[in-house]
């Protein structure tokens, strides 16, 4: 690995290497809406609740499920009951929000589209995306309520407990095709979707692709969970030429691998096989980048297999790895909307992640100590 470091330090998932003028130039002044996200938006509502509250709705203490009817009544029983924080979420937001803690300057640089209800939940979360500085531009419709995320806290645990509802309600033509949303769209230099929205709008998806590919843009995504491999897979290889960056931790690889039938549970070889799978944009090889928890996290581009270690953090400092894998591709898309090199964007991913597992929720401090 160490004979290979110094091109790993050069790779750009530019087609062209940077010339570097004498003088050494600043990095390109960031412009707002330079990066694009599309996804599920869900206002989480976290608090500490007690045994009873848990038992009542029959929630085990470390936990993530979707809401049931049974679960209905959870999320206003919870704001009544409890002291609650509310927080912008949902997978890719969570990105998005996170690039733009990790740039600061300038403000809404992160772009995100997303379906909420037009209710107070609504407000909440709106409220929360500005205070973000994301510019989060949502379809709101009245048919469904805004999708929310409750996390129950006892002591160490958490009791995650979510309701997509409106979430699930995005509509390409009452939205992304919209003149004013499209521009937005068109601003954009480096686009990311989480796998969960493969659910919910496979077409939003595919025309947000479709542009990156036909302007040599760069398109991200993620695997999101297992599930989406499994039981969305037609939905997921629709997609799969199109993308330059592909995000996974190792249970979603092994996922991916298992329905591709690539016949090996080596993260290694799962991350070449995906990075070899059919392209559309030539001009761009894909990279494919796999995390696995505390052991290092593994890229492929084009021959190469790089392996990158994960920032060292004392078990007792971890409060909650719920956001590591959404903060780990905000910390990365930070520094690739910016062109930096590959291990740069691995670097603030870490960097990131590492933010996040030591606090509650997918919650940052004012700002970022990296560089």
């Amino acid at each position: 690995m160490a004979s290979e470091e110094p091109k790993a330090k050069k790779a750009k998932l530019s087609e062209e290497e940077k010339t570097e003028s004498p003088t050494k130039e600043a990095p390109a002044k960031l412009s707002p809406n330079s990066l694009f996200g599309m996804g599920n938006p869900l206002l989480d509502i976290s608090a500490v609740v007690d045994k009873d509250f848990l038992d009542k709705y029959t929630l085990k203490p470390n936990d993530q499920i979707l809401a049931e009817d049974k679960h209905k009544a959870l999320f206003e029983e919870l704001v009544k009951k409890f002291k609650v924080e509310y927080h912008a979420g949902g997978a890719t937001q969570n990105s998005i929000k996170i690039a733009q803690w990790m740039i600061q300057d300038p403000h809404n640089v992160g772009t995100f589209f997303g379906c909420i209800g037009k209710d107070k939940f609504g407000e909440i979360l709106k409220q929360k995306a500005k205070e973000a500085h994301i510019n989060a531009q949502y379809y709101e419709q009245e048919e469904e309520p805004t999708g929310t995320c409750a996390a129950c806290i006892t002591g160490d645990n958490r009791s995650l407990v979510a309701n997509l509802a409106a979430a699930n309600c995005y509509k390409k033509d009452k939205h992304l095709d919209l003149e004013e949303n499209w521009e937005l769209v068109e601003k954009a230099k480096v686009y990311y979707i989480a796998g969960f929205f493969l659910t919910v709008s496979l077409e939003s998806i595919l025309k947000v692709a479709k542009h990156a590919s036909e302007n040599n843009k760069l398109f991200c995504l993620n695997l999101s969970a297992p599930f989406i491999c499994q039981f969305f897979k037609d939905n997921l290889m629709q997609v799969m030429p199109y993308v330059d960056v592909l995000f996974g931790n190792e249970t979603e690889a092994a996922a991916f691998a298992k329905e591709q039938d690539f016949e090996t549970k080596d993260i290694k070889e799962i991350a070449k096989k995906a990075q070899a799978l059919p392209k559309v944009n030539t001009k761009r090889q894909r990279i494919v980048v796999l995390t696995q928890g505390k052991d290092d996290t593994v890229m492929a581009l084009s021959d190469k297999i790089e392996t990158f270690p994960v920032l060292k953090i004392d078990p007792k400092d971890i409060v909650d790895t719920n956001g590591a894998g959404d903060a780990f591709v905000g910390g990365f898309l930070s520094e690739l909307v910016q062109e930096k090199a590959l291990d740069q964007c691995v670097k603030a991913a870490h960097y990131a992640a590492n933010v996040i597992i030591r606090r509650a929720g997918c919650t940052f401090p004012d700002k970022p100590d990296f560089n």
